[in-house]
């Protein structure tokens, strides 16, 4: 199922491949993130405490995700 992570602390490109790089390994097909969106959209089987864990580690906060 796709889902669309809300991230805060996302500000430069950098930033946008560290986040793809932390949910690379979850994600069937490429992950897409937006700086100027403050999000992540991936198709996964995860579940949602596993992706937060991945975007934490990494140094983000998610504030919120959905299924689109």
């Amino acid at each position: 199922m796709k889902k669309k992570i809300m991230i805060d602390g996302m500000s430069c490109g950098h930033c946008v491949a560290h986040v793809k790089e932390a949910l690379g390994g979850f994600a069937k097909g490429e992950v897409e993130v937006s700086l100027e969106g403050k999000y992540a959209v991936l198709d996964t089987d995860k579940a949602n405490e596993v992706l937060t864990e991945a975007i934490d580690e990494a140094g983000y906060d998610v504030t919120a995700i959905e299924e689109v």
